[in-house]
């Protein structure tokens, strides 16, 4: 299986961000995923910085993905998915949005169906791969056996949310600026204060979810690092470790050396968890709660599928 390093999904400075893919293009990792797919507010790196990073990382031999926002609000942010689609003969793009497919598909450029098209039926994905579709990136909600069951086309790629926070849901409203009690359009940019999110507590004080700006993530980081050969018998091709901000170089080695079969699936589990932003999840992977862990549990596939 292949290893993908998805799209960041926070705001960090932009010495931060470029340091982040220097040392990206030196990690065991075959995709890497480019853009901002949450604000287009989040403006430290344009269009053509990506497209330069994306060249340089091109150049270090990882295939290079260009991630079009969620969220289309303006004729600006529907311009840099343009801008993005042109670039589409160098790079493959994620369509995050229904029109960023269309775009695609009238352009001819070739393209991943990304998580936020959620798309849970064969119906659907046959229909996004006659529109140029090579890979799909199944919702995060969607349970292992239920993806055992996608009649997957012959010769797409599936690739999993396999490990971070779990991007949930996206608004036109800006909740870190509520936070700070700030209007959307003057937001100060406080989400770079925050490089993992802000977690939001239950009254009780228990972490729930994760405020990124108009993104609502998991408080729990997600992780299927002791589920690869679960992965690997329902069919999933390529694994997506969503950027943070710290200890990404050994998370990304324990997940090669787990891909790879240089590890157990116990070890890798006890030795990935140190190196969490936060306590572990797998969820919704066996069908349950997303904030459940369970990680002696196997995933039961119906018998008629086995």
């Amino acid at each position: 299986m292949k290893l993908t390093l998805g799209p960041l999904l926070y705001y960090w400075s932009r010495e931060d961000t470029l340091a982040f893919y220097e040392a990206a293009a030196a990690w065991p990792v075959d995709t890497v995923y480019l853009g901002e797919t949450v604000c287009s507010r989040r403006h430290l790196l344009r269009t053509q910085d990506w497209l330069a990073l994306a060249d340089r990382l091109q150049a270090a031999g990882k295939q290079v993905v260009l991630s079009t926002q969620v969220l289309i609000e303006s004729a600006s942010d529907l311009k840099i998915v343009v801008k993005q689609v042109e670039a589409g003969p160098r790079y493959r793009i994620e369509a995050n949005e229904w029109g960023a497919l269309r775009l695609c598909a009238a352009a001819g450029v070739p393209f991943v169906a990304g998580p936020a098209l959620n798309i849970y039926n064969p119906d659907t994905l046959a229909l996004v791969q006659a529109e140029g579709a090579l890979a799909w990136v199944p919702p995060v909600e969607m349970p292992g056996a239920m993806l055992a069951q996608m009649a997957v086309p012959l010769g797409m790629e599936t690739e999993v949310f396999a490990q971070g926070r779990l991007p949930l849901a996206y608004s036109a409203r800006c909740f870190t600026a509520r936070h700070h009690n700030l209007q959307k359009d003057d937001c100060q940019f406080r989400c770079i204060d925050n490089p993992e999110g802000l977690t939001m507590k239950t009254r009780e004080g228990v972490p729930f979810l994760t405020i990124n700006g108009t993104q609502t993530q998991s408080a729990r980081v997600h992780t299927l690092i002791h589920r690869v050969d679960e992965l690997r018998g329902v069919g999933v091709t390529a694994l997506r470790l969503s950027p943070q901000a710290r200890q990404m170089t050994r998370v990304v080695a324990l997940w090669r050396a787990a891909v790879d079969g240089e590890m157990s699936a116990t070890e890798a589990r006890t030795q990935i968890l140190p190196l969490l932003p936060g306590e572990p999840c797998d969820g919704y992977w066996l069908g349950r709660a997303g904030l459940d862990w369970e990680p002696l549990t196997p995933l039961e596939i119906p018998h008629a599928l086995a």
